[in-house]
């Protein structure tokens, strides 16, 4: 049987309540939902500005994955939560920017939410799974 492991890393925000950042078992990777957390400081960065929030929140989502052992290449599966349908295009926007500069190949999919978020100053929340070959 393969262990599930917890992903940590000091490169990206430090769970706030009772969750890994990530877990790995076997050579499935799931990134917790991150949002745009400054990684030394647990400050909310860029309010108001959904774009930015969104760069931030990849980045998070990144370090998790590269500590776990994958490249942003073996995610299969993004998952975007916005607080309003008015920031999907600039959000649609700053994700493909830093999907298409951090991909090479096939592009992962992507599930878009529109819904409530834990802290007020979020705008965006995303989540992932890589897999690992």
């Amino acid at each position: 049987m393969t262990e599930k492991i917890a992903i940590r890393t000091e490169f990206a925000p430090a769970p706030a309540h009772t969750f890994s950042q990530g877990v790995r078992k076997g050579p499935f990777l799931q990134v917790s939902g991150q949002g745009p957390v400054d990684p030394l400081t647990n400050e909310y960065l860029h309010q108001g500005d959904v774009a930015a929030q969104t760069l931030r929140t990849l980045e998070n989502v990144k370090a998790i994955i590269e500590a776990g052992g994958a490249s942003f290449d073996d995610v299969v599966m993004l998952r975007v939560y916005l607080t309003t349908r008015d920031d999907f295009a600039t959000m649609n926007d700053a994700y493909g920017a830093f999907v298409a500069a951090n991909t090479s190949g096939v592009l992962p999919c992507r599930t878009t939410v529109f819904t409530g978020l834990p802290r007020a100053e979020m705008l965006v929340e995303i989540d992932a799974v890589a897999v690992i070959a």
